[in-house]
């Protein structure tokens, strides 16, 4: 059983002992330090908040001590039930809601489960906020409700109304791509995609469709992460080459993989990358991605004559950065985009229709258009470590090493060489060190880690 308690939210394996796994105690606990949180630090004056959950099968469960918990701390809730992320984000300020609690363990198997907390902007609680969270659960610092404050629920399909946002995007051009008479796969993993995804390409003008793992069973019939190693059964089915394009989804659909026409991966990097290209053509302008994420977007974002920007990794870290900088497109390498002229928050469906506006201008084969970007190759790599070793005091050693180099040390230490680079940086959840490189070919990729690797371990 586990149990992680962040900033960015709580969550764990279902079952088990409280405080090991997230236990029913565990979700009542956290939902009501929220709530707290909320009643504390919001400025809208409506008393509701907004519950969304993907389709895991412990997803009922939660749901229902959620709502609870959330009524008898005298909040209304907005219940949209099956819903994704970027879905249950968009309902917040439509509503006019003080917070949304997304359930959801994004890309994680189908025993985990997790509470996502959004603040009135329908955007993730920042570092402090979360820190907050985390000290009103561990002093049991939170009173319920009496009797005649009890909160009341409402039950609002919001599919529909997010697919409308889509449409209403100035560069999504549906007239474009329903000429373009495209012929589309997708895999949503038994999720909310396997809702919302089809609706939407309808919506887009798609008239050939074919989906897989369609039904909303919360029992995934692959691994959940939109990875390579784990779509075998979409990729061919592009082989066969009667499609266009295929989308694979993670379950809560905020995370957006492309397969192309002859079945080869489209590479999760690239979704960014090819999206940017696109808002960038149109609406010049600064682009932000985390520092794990492809110097492709860089690349691009420089030939259309704007600034590119990295964060910090983690989707808040990545948003504050696009509001200091204005940027029109950012995101996360991990296939995550985020247009600001629908919301801060990585969304699949924006991210499918820019592409599919795209592709219809642009007229070619998807592996062409995959082909047009500059070529880079990512290595992901760690060491493992013992608890005593000391992180942060090996990391500043590997910066003085290479400090002729241009070195970004907000989030670890990045290393930034003439034609690649290297990340290192401690991980949140465990005793390890993730190492991303990044070259113009895996081989050299692999190598760059792999010398940084040599280098740590003669260290310790």
């Amino acid at each position: 059983m586990t149990l992680i308690k962040s900033i960015s939210g709580i969550r764990g394996t279902i079952g088990g002992h409280v405080g090991q796994g997230l236990s029913p105690v565990d979700v009542v606990k956290f939902t009501a330090a929220y709530a707290t949180l909320i009643r504390k630090t919001t400025s809208i004056t409506t008393n509701k908040i907004v519950v969304g959950r993907d389709a895991r099968m412990s997803g009922a469960m939660v749901e229902k001590l959620v709502v609870g918990t959330l009524m008898g701390m005298g909040f209304d809730v907005v219940n949209i039930g099956l819903a994704s992320t970027p879905t249950t984000e968009l309902a917040v300020t439509m509503e006019n809601a003080c917070g949304g609690i997304i359930l959801t363990a994004s890309h994680n198997p189908k025993q985990w489960n997790a509470l996502k907390l959004l603040n009135e902007k329908g955007e993730f609680l920042n570092k402090e906020e979360g820190e907050e969270v985390l000290r009103i659960a561990e002093d049991d610092a939170y009173t319920f409700a009496e009797v005649d404050n009890l909160g009341k629920e409402t039950q609002v399909d919001y599919t529909q109304k997010h697919i409308d946002a889509v449409l209403a995007l100035n560069l999504v051009d549906v007239e474009a791509i329903k000429k373009a008479n495209f012929k589309v796969a997708i895999d949503s993993v038994n999720s909310v995609g396997g809702i919302i995804l089809p609706q939407l390409l309808k919506a887009l003008g798609v008239e050939n469709t074919t989906v897989l793992f369609g039904e909303p069973t919360g029992n995934f019939q692959h691994n959940p992460e939109p990875l390579e190693k784990n779509l075998s059964d979409i990729m061919d089915l592009m082989r066969k080459g009667e499609h266009d394009v295929a989308f694979v989804v993670d379950p809560d659909v905020d995370r957006l993989a492309m397969i192309c026409e002859n079945g080869d991966m489209y590479g999760e990097e690239y979704t960014l990358v090819t999206v940017a290209d696109y808002v960038l053509a149109h609406t010049p302008g600064n682009t932000v991605s985390n520092l794990s994420s492809t110097r492709a977007l860089r690349d691009v974002t420089r030939m259309h004559g704007g600034q590119y920007q990295a964060a910090a990794v983690g989707e808040v870290n990545v948003v504050t950065k696009m509001k200091e900088t204005g940027a029109v497109i950012g995101g996360e390498g991990n296939g995550g985009v985020i247009y600001p002229e629908s919301h801060y928050g990585r969304d699949a469906l924006v991210g499918i229709a820019l592409f599919l506006s795209h592709l219809a201008h642009k007229n070619i084969k998807v592996s062409e258009l995959r082909a047009s970007y500059p070529p880079y190759f990512i290595s992901k790599q760690r060491i493992d470590l013992t608890p005593d070793i000391d992180v942060d005091a090996i990391l500043e050693r590997v910066k003085e090493k290479f400090a002729n180099q241009e070195i970004n040390d907000i989030d670890g230490v990045k290393i930034d060489f003439p034609t690649k680079w290297v990340h290192l940086r401690k991980s949140n959840t465990e005793p390890i060190i993730r190492i991303y490189s990044e070259a113009s070919t895996m081989q050299e990729a692999d190598a760059l880690g792999q010398e940084i690797i040599d280098i740590i371990k003669a260290m310790i």
